[in-house]
């Protein structure tokens, strides 16, 4: 199998090892917020923050890579920055040291001094992980290190309980992990911050038909691998470290996917399950009839989402149409099967939002593209699906913006289905533009 694979699922349950950790040691509970630079915010939020153990997570990777992988470490981009400023102004960047201890002091600087939760995050930090993988471990296969660059989202979630359930959707997470019902006096937390969800921590929301619409499982951990010349996508893991509770210790469980697809060689750590609903393809020939707009599909949004977008997918999805929390996650419900499509239409999804999914869908016959592109072209001229790429900055844009989709995005299992889907989407939208 590939060396760096092997590695980067080692990494993500070392991330996810430290997400449960926070949960569950009460030295944990309360970690430190820093609000972010202004080129580092969001544009669709007026105020953002990011977690000791947000960053924490991105240098673990980072520097456990570096350490495996001598000069990949440049090659892996985020969204944190890694430098705080503690009660005494001092102004500290977070590196993962070479010693437990040593990685204990500098999280107490960080921390202002609480020795408990440094030592207990620097404990888990520093805990060895093993993780392996029939399939994986069967096949030999080599990627070159220096085509490589890899989009980190450490810990992704998306929106608070609340806000989510209620309709008020963002995209990118910081990570603060709170046991109580509500943040201690004094937290600052925005009205429309995906901090909020972790702190809630909602541990009960139930499922509809497999898909959560917030709470903790919608939490994710993404690792997603390119091509630095074509910005392909090779390589990616998903981490849900959330996934079911022992009723008796309270302790969570996870999972791990992951998919490689490289020089015609595709894997993934899912058999891709056929759909109940794949023998009732739609035939868009039959435009304007009730046919035409059966709910034979499914799809994923944000409770964002556009009205116009909404409106559009009910006539091709009926009832099918799920919301929920966080991009990492829409993704994964994809590659789960639990939908054909995830869709989003604005422009505040991010690189390291979709390369890790994007990896995986490609090695089970999907993809990801973007969504305005899709929309605009014509399907008899042959060309090739709009795919996102990885490597090249969105010209103009500043900060954070320069690694925007900013057309949107569509996720899909199928290339056939996504063809009907998208025909079938175009004529609904269409349909609508000529009634108003």
């Amino acid at each position: 199998m590939s060396d760096i694979l092997r590695e980067l699922l080692c990494v993500s349950e070392k991330a996810a090892n430290i997400a449960r950790a926070c949960r569950q040691q009460e030295a944990l509970f309360q970690l430190l917020i820093e609000e972010k630079k202004e080129e580092e915010k969001n544009k669709k939020f007026a105020v953002d923050f990011k977690t000791l153990a947000d960053v924490l997570v991105q240098e673990v990777i980072k520097q456990n890579m570096e350490n495996k992988f001598p000069g990949l470490e440049k090659h892996i981009f985020g969204e944190e920055s890694n430098e705080f400023t503690n009660d005494l102004g001092e102004k500290i960047t977070l590196r993962l040291c070479s010693t437990e201890e040593e990685t204990a002091e500098l999280l107490s600087k960080v921390l202002n001094g609480n020795k408990v939760a440094s030592e207990a995050l620097a404990r888990v930090v520093h805990q060895d992980v093993a993780f392996t993988d029939p399939t994986l471990d069967s096949t030999e296969i080599n990627v070159p290190q220096d085509i490589l660059g890899i989009w980190v989202d450490p810990i992704e979630s998306h929106v608070a309980h609340r806000l989510e359930c209620s309709g008020t959707v963002r995209t990118h997470c910081s990570l603060v992990l709170l046991s109580s019902s509500d943040p201690p006096a004094g937290t600052q937390v925005g009205s429309t911050d995906s901090t909020y969800q972790y702190i809630k921590g909602s541990a009960d929301i139930k499922s509809n038909q497999g898909i959560f619409p917030c709470g903790l499982q919608c939490v994710t951990i993404l690792i997603g691998v390119y091509d630095i010349q074509t910005g392909v996508p090779l390589m990616g893991v998903i981490n849900q470290p959330f996934v079911s509770r022992d009723p008796n210790t309270l302790r969570w469980k996870g999972q791990c996917y992951w998919g490689l697809s490289y020089m015609g060689t595709n894997m993934h750590s899912l058999q891709l399950t056929i759909s109940r609903r794949s023998g009732s393809e739609i035939h868009a020939g039959n435009t304007g009839s009730e046919a035409a707009f059966s709910p034979s599909f499914s799809a994923v949004i944000s409770t964002s989402e556009k009205e116009t977008i909404k409106a559009a997918l009910s006539r091709v999805c009926g009832d099918r149409i799920f919301g929920a929390a966080g991009a990492g996650y829409k993704s994964l419900c994809v590659v789960q099967g639990l939908v054909d499509i995830y869709i989003f239409s604005e422009d505040t999804t991010f690189k390291w939002d979709s390369c890790a999914a994007h990896a995986i869908l490609r090695a089970m016959g999907g993809g990801i593209v973007d969504l305005k592109e899709c929309l605009e072209r014509n399907p008899e001229t042959g060309l090739d699906l709009p795919q996102l790429v990885y490597h090249v900055e969105n010209e103009g844009a500043a900060g954070v913006d320069r690694w925007a989709n900013k057309g949107g995005l569509i996720a899909y299992r199928s290339r056939k289905r996504l063809e009907t889907f998208l025909s079938l989407l175009v004529q609904s939208l269409a349909s609508a533009e000529t009634q108003t």
